[in-house]
């Protein structure tokens, strides 16, 4: 894949808890979006398979899933999404949901992937997001989410391995979005930095 034939993309970006599923959900049900949570990947692999296991030892502690197996798996589900024409690269966005999760991730992705905007959604009350998680757990069966000291965990995790990757792109492509109002004023904060560039990918040849 040559340099302009990455896959152009958004992330969103944010710690767990914060909203990205769920804004990531409703932009793929946009025309010109295409929403892929590496979570959503995660929980379709079959725990029965030697890296369905392998995943289910590190998820069901808070770890993070290393960074190797992690793309290995994540490639092999985009490139099915294109073969089977759900993501249209010509047409859609790629909205990234979950990844790169560390600095080395956004190493390995780079001739994969165009990153055009990162979505930052911040939320200051810790507590907030964690009784979110709790509640998505009882809501979705979501054994991942149910332990709150597993919860607890994925905060120091996040803040030690996956902030920093804010770092490794420039501040005119990271948007700031506070993630506290309802899903539909979120939205719209989100539509107003992705808009220009969504324009931007339907005017320009892919």
């Amino acid at each position: 894949m040559t340099d302009q034939k990455r896959f152009r993309s958004i992330l969103l970006f944010g710690p767990p808890g914060v909203g990205k599923g769920t804004q990531g959900k409703i932009l793929g049900s946009v025309p010109g979006f295409f929403h892929l949570a590496v979570g959503d990947v995660f929980r379709s692999i079959d725990i029965g398979s030697p890296e369905g296991k392998e995943v289910c030892e590190y998820t069901a502690h808070g770890k993070l899933v290393p960074d190797e197996l992690t793309i290995k798996i994540w490639k092999k589900a985009l490139d099915a999404y294109v073969a089977l024409s759900w993501y249209k690269p010509r047409e859609d966005l790629l909205v990234l949901d979950g990844m790169p999760r560390t600095v080395a991730q956004t190493e390995l992705i780079q001739n994969t992937i165009d990153i055009r905007g990162v979505i930052h959604l911040s939320c200051e009350d810790e507590e907030d997001m964690i009784h979110r998680l709790r509640r998505r757990a009882i809501r979705e069966n979501r054994a991942d989410d149910a332990n709150e000291e597993v919860i607890r965990h994925r905060f120091d995790v996040y803040r030690e391995q996956s902030k920093p990757v804010l770092d490794c792109y420039p501040d005119d492509k990271k948007f700031s979005v506070e993630a506290n109002g309802s899903p539909a004023s979120v939205l719209s904060d989100i539509l107003d930095a992705l808009i220009p560039i969504q324009n931007e990918h339907f005017e320009s040849d892919w």
